[in-house]
């Protein structure tokens, strides 16, 4: 699933598509999720911080939500976060230097499937916020953050799904097809962005089927928690 065309790679089409919604991208995010999605970043952090981790990796930190939410909440915590697009990382910085976090959050331009910045079970915990769907090669994406894992370590995932309740999975099919796009495109000038969101969702594997591939990376002790009727799921493993 890629959200332009055919010719470039999925790598490359996904960059373009951050950076170009980039600036609308936070107050689209908080919109059209009717600010859901902060409580759901916040219960990231909180199995997280039970976790005790003093370096984080944060992979497709995007504009950094996540990643401040936690150096705000976990303590003596240092985080490194990752991503594609350069444009979404110079909001991330922004707001770091904003909320005075520059000694603890630093953010780098990387590719998931490739964490060459990163020394092999180097962090804690590493963390991954409605990123997983546009890794170009989801197994190696997954299996380069477990090696930077140290034994132990926490892995969190938080990630759209389709909702198994009939009567949701409508009232989410009729949003996410109809109202989505529509939105996305008066705001951020770029629809196609916003037809790519759902149809990337409904092309990621099932919680299930996503459970085993982490399995077959190597994680173990895999939890599955459903969000909002199953809209998004919190999925917490083990290296």
């Amino acid at each position: 699933m890629k959200p332009y065309n055919q010719e470039q790679t999925k790598k490359e089409q996904v960059e373009q598509m951050f950076d170009n919604i980039a600036p609308t991208y936070d107050k689209l995010n908080h919109i059209l999720s009717f600010n859901i999605d902060r409580i759901w970043r916040r219960r990231v952090m909180r199995i997280v911080r039970r976790s005790h981790a003093m370096k984080i990796l944060d992979v497709a930190t995007g504009t950094g939500d996540l990643a401040i939410a936690m150096a705000k909440r976990v303590d003596r915590t240092h985080i490194l976060g990752v991503d594609l697009s350069e444009e979404m990382l110079q909001v991330a910085r922004k707001k770091i230097e904003k909320q005075g976090l520059e000694e603890r959050i630093m953010v780098e331009k990387g590719d998931a499937e490739n964490l060459s910045m990163v020394s092999t079970e180097s962090i804690d915990a590493a963390t991954v916020a409605f990123g997983v769907r546009n890794f170009e090669n989801l197994e190696r994406g997954l299996s380069e953050i477990y090696r930077t894992l140290k034994r132990g370590g926490k892995f969190v995932v938080l990630e759209f799904s389709i909702p198994r309740n009939p009567l949701v999975r409508w009232v989410y099919a009729q949003y996410s097809h109809r109202l989505l796009p529509r939105i996305g495109a008066m705001l951020s000038k770029d629809r196609k962005a916003y037809d790519y969101l759902p149809d990337s969702v409904e092309e990621f594997p099932s919680p299930e089927r996503f459970a085993e591939i982490l399995r077959g990376v190597g994680f173990k002790d895999i939890k599955l928690r459903s969000q909002s009727f199953g809209i998004a799921y919190i999925y917490e493993a083990t290296k």
